[in-house]
C-alpha cells in the first residue's frame, strides 16, 4: 500500500512556519488561530503513529486536537482504558459508528462494519452463527493448510534455492488474500504463486484503503471536491469501486449458478463450506445482491489485511529476537513426536492449540503493532468521559491502538519491550487482559467475531515457517510503519530465507 502522497502539501506555508519555529517532538502540537492543530498533524503525517504516542504519553492519555475553523475536524484522542471501556461497553449505545464514519467508509456500503442499531444487531447475529459453525472451522483449517503447503511453502522453497531476497509482507498479503477469498466466496484468485502475479481485485482493495485513510487527514470539503473533479485518491477510489463491484458480482453470480445446478466445488460434508454459500442458503437474503456485495467486501477487508499485517510484524519481531524464536521452536518440538522434531513438517489445528508461548508471543506482537492502528467513534448525544473531557456530536473520538501499547501507565516501564512472558501466568497459562486495555480485537458488543479464526490462521502459518525456515533480515533494510488505515510496513519486509531441513 503506497504512502500518503501530495496531501502533505496542503497548507504548506503554515507547515513551513511550524517546522521552522515550533516543531520538535518534545513539544505538544501548537494550536493556530485559524488552522487549529492541523499544521502539526500534517508536519508529522509521515510518522503520525509514533507522534500520537509521544503526545498522548505527555498528556496523560487524552488530548484534544482542534481542526481548522468551520471544518468540523475537532478530535479527542484518547488511550485511557477508563474512557475506552465507557465508550465501547458501559455507554455503548451513545457511541455508534456515526454519520462521519459512514461518509469516510462509504465503499463498505451497508455491511456490518458500517451498520448501527437493529441493522448491525441482525447482521452480527447472522455472521456469528456462520463464523462459529463447525463446518466453517473445518473449511478454515483445510483452506489455510492447503494454501500454506501449495502456495507459501512453494514460494519460500523457490527463493531459498535461488538465494533471492523476498518481501514477506507481499507474500503474506497474497497468502491472506487467497485464503480469505476462498473462505468468503469459495473461489481462489491465485494471488500467491512463484511468479507473483498482478491481481486487479487485490490492487483495488489497496487503492480503496489508501483513499479511506486520506479522508481521515484532510477536510471533508477537500476530498468531496476531489471526488467531484475525479482526481487524486478519489479517482483511485472510484476505479477501485468499479473493480470490486465487478469481481464480487461475478463471484455471486457464479456461486448462485453453481448452487442452482447442484454443483459442489468441495465435499462439503467433509471439508466445510464457504460463507457465500451459507448466505445464499438463507432464503431472506438469497436474492439481495447489494447485501451480499457489502457483506463479502466487509469480510474480505477484515480477513485479508489484519492477518497479513499481524504476520508481517510478528515475523520481524521474532527474527530480531532470537531468544523468543528459540523458545517457540522448543515449544513446537514438544507438540510433535520425537522422531519428527528435526524434519520438515506442517502443523495441524490440534497441535497449534497447545502452543501457549506462541499464543503469548502473538498477543505481544499485536499489542505493539495492532493491524488496525486507530479507530474512531462519534457521540450521539453530549457526554462526559471518565477522564472529565466533554464530548458532543460534532466531535470525533480517536483511539490510537498503536499508542496504547506504548503507554507506561497501561503496560508498565517495559512497555516498549517485546516480551511474550507478559502474557503468561505463573501456572504457565495465558494471562487474559481486559479488552479495553488490549484493543486489537475491539471491545464490548462489537468485539471481533473472527478472533479465533485469526489466531488459528496465524498459528498455522507461523508454526510452519518458524519450524521449517530461518528468516534473516536483509542488512540495511529499514522497518517503519506506513501511513495507512492498516499498519503495514512502509518499505515491506525484505528478508532471505534458508531451509532448516534438507
Amino acid at each position: 500500500m503506497a504512502s500518503l502522497g501530495y496531501y502533505e502539501v496542503l497548507l504548506a506555508l503554515a507547515c513551513f512556519l511550524f517546522l521552522a519555529f515550533f516543531a520538535t517532538t518534545a513539544r505538544l502540537p501548537r494550536k493556530w488561530s485559524l488552522l487549529g492543530t492541523l499544521p502539526s498533524l500534517l508536519c508529522h503525517v509521515h510518522r503520525i503513529h509514533d507522534r500520537s504516542a509521544e503526545v498522548l504519553s505527555q498528556t496523560g492519555g487524552t488530548f484534544l486536537l482542534r481542526g481548522p475553523r468551520f471544518t468540523n475536524m475537532d478530535m479527542l484522542s484518547t488511550v485511557d482504558p477508563a474512557n475506552i471501556h465507557y465508550i465501547m461497553s458501559a455507554n455503548f449505545l451513545n457511541f455508534p459508528k456515526g454519520p462521519q464514519f459512514l461518509k469516510i467508509f462509504d465503499i463498505l456500503g451497508d455491511g456490518i462494519f458500517n451498520s448501527d442499531a437493529e441493522s448491525w444487531r441482525s447482521q452480527r447475529k447472522l455472521a456469528q452463527s456462520m463464523v462459529n459453525n463447525r463446518r466453517f472451522h473445518r473449511y478454515l483449517a483445510k483452506t489455510t493448510q492447503d494454501k500454506v503447503e501449495t502456495g507459501l511453502i512453494k514460494v519460500l522453497d523457490h527463493v531459498s534455492k535461488q538465494g533471492q531476497v523476498v518481501d514477506l509482507q507481499d507474500l503474506f498479503q497474497r497468502l491472506t488474500f487467497d485464503t480469505t477469498c476462498i473462505l468468503v466466496t469459495g473461489y481462489d484468485p491465485g494471488c500467491l504463486s512463484i511468479d507473483l502475479p498482478y491481481v486487479p481485485f487485490s490492487k483495488a482493495m489497496d487503492d480503496a484503503e489508501e483513499a479511506i485513510f486520506s479522508r481521515h487527514i484532510i477536510p471533508e470539503s477537500v476530498w468531496k471536491l476531489q471526488r467531484w473533479l475525479g482526481i487524486g485518491h478519489e479517482k483511485k477510489l472510484r476505479n477501485a469501486r468499479a473493480t470490486l463491484d465487478h469481481v464480487i458480482g461475478k463471484y455471486i453470480s457464479m456461486k448462485r449458478d453453481q448452487l442452482r445446478r447442484g454443483i459442489k466445488s468441495n465435499d462439503e460434508e467433509e471439508d466445510g463450506v464457504d460463507l457465500l454459500t451459507s448466505y445464499l442458503n438463507e432464503e431472506e437474503i438469497e436474492s439481495d445482491d447489494k447485501f451480499l456485495r457489502d457483506t463479502i467486501l466487509n469480510f474480505m477487508i477484515a480477513g485479508r489485511d489484519t492477518t497479513s499485517s499481524a504476520l508481517t510484524w510478528f515475523l520481524w519481531l521474532v527474527s530480531t529476537h532470537p531468544d523468543v524464536e528459540e523458545k517457540i521452536r522448543e515449544e513446537l518440538k514438544s507438540t510433535i513426536p520425537t522422531e519428527e522434531t528435526n524434519k520438515w513438517r506442517l502443523f495441524g489445528v490440534e497441535e497449534i492449540s497447545k502452543l501457549v508461548y506462541l499464543h503469548g508471543a502473538l498477543c505481544e506482537s499485536l499489542r505493539l503493532y495492532p493491524p488496525v492502528p486507530f479507530q474512531h467513534k462519534e457521540p450521539h448525544k453530549p457526554d462526559t468521559l471518565p477522564s472529565g473531557h466533554r464530548v458532543d456530536p460534532n466531535m470525533k473520538i480517536l483511539f490510537s491502538l498503536y499508542a496504547m501499547g506504548r503507554m507506561k501507565f497501561i503496560w508498565g516501564e517495559d512497555c516498549m519491550e517485546f516480551k511474550p512472558e507478559r502474557w503468561l501466568s505463573e501456572r504457565g497459562t495465558i494471562k487474559h487482559e481486559p479488552s479495553y486495555k488490549f484493543l486489537a480485537f475491539n471491545a464490548g458488543p462489537r468485539t471481533c467475531l473472527g478472533r479465533e479464526v485469526a489466531f488459528t490462521q496465524l498459528k498455522l502459518v507461523v508454526a510452519s515457517m518458524i519450524h521449517n525456515y530461518q528468516v534473516q533480515m536483509v542488512k540495511g533494510h529499514t522497518v517503519a510503519p506506513n501511513v495507512s488505515i492498516i499498519l503495514y510496513m512502509k518499505h515491506g519486509l525484505k528478508v532471505k530465507v534458508t531451509k532448516r531441513w534438507s
